[in-house]
């Protein structure tokens, strides 16, 4: 069995920014050279997330104003956690989108369903992060 692992850089200019980095995992995988296996990507910070759904601009819109009434930014008094850094919420809208996906390797292709495609969600953004690709297979 062969691994990859590649580490792919953000920085966002916004403080909450969805990335399509489905070309680059597709990168990735073609670098990789592994046929059949499975692809994990996660974020390796806890105010990010990574998700698979459509790349459409109005869905990525309703993400923004759903988890906006979810975990409100503001007031940042609202949270126990705040104090050092005012980033509460984006803890709370990384719980619900979720830390990372895995998506089946085959023929050398990520095995999608129709629409989907992957994202990197910033939810605390203006500074330089991560997310892990790793490629497990033969």
């Amino acid at each position: 069995m062969k691994s990859y692992r590649k580490e792919l850089w953000f920085e966002a200019p916004k403080r909450r920014q969805i990335i399509h980095i489905t070309p680059q995992i597709e990168e990735c995988l073609r670098e990789s050279g592994i046929q059949e296996g499975l692809c994990l990507v996660n974020a390796m910070h806890i105010t990010a997330a990574v998700f698979i759904n459509d790349n459409e601009g109005g869905l990525h819109s309703d993400y923004e104003k759903w988890l906006e009434k979810l975990a409100p930014e503001k007031p940042y008094s609202q949270y126990a956690h705040n104090g050092y850094e005012d980033n509460a919420d984006a803890h709370l809208k990384r719980t619900v989108m979720g830390r990372e996906v895995v998506v089946a390797v085959t023929n050398g292709q990520l095995d999608f369903g129709p629409w989907e495609s992957i994202f990197y969600y910033e939810l605390d953004g203006l500074r330089k992060k991560r997310a892990l690709v790793k490629i497990i297979g033969e």
